[in-house]
């Protein structure tokens, strides 16, 4: 169904949403999502330095648990 849709079909629909919603309304809309895709891209960044941060602290400890326990 929705391959159906071509150029001309694209620009009546952008044409109706700007009509019904106006600029203003659309342009806040889009900073919204904007700041949503920048939280995301952060906590994904987050996540993944935490992860390796988690590894790099295993990996620095390579001593046997029994000779944790001696010293």
């Amino acid at each position: 169904m929705l391959n159906n849709i071509g150029l001309p079909g694209l620009l009546l629909i952008a044409v109706v949403v700007l009509v019904l919603f106006g600029r203003g309304k659309i342009s806040s809309l889009m900073g919204e999502v904007g700041k949503g895709i920048t939280s995301f891209k952060k906590g994904v960044a987050d996540g993944t330095a935490e992860i390796e941060e988690e590894a790099a602290e295993a990996a620095k400890d390579v001593t046997p648990e029994t000779e944790k326990d001696q010293a």
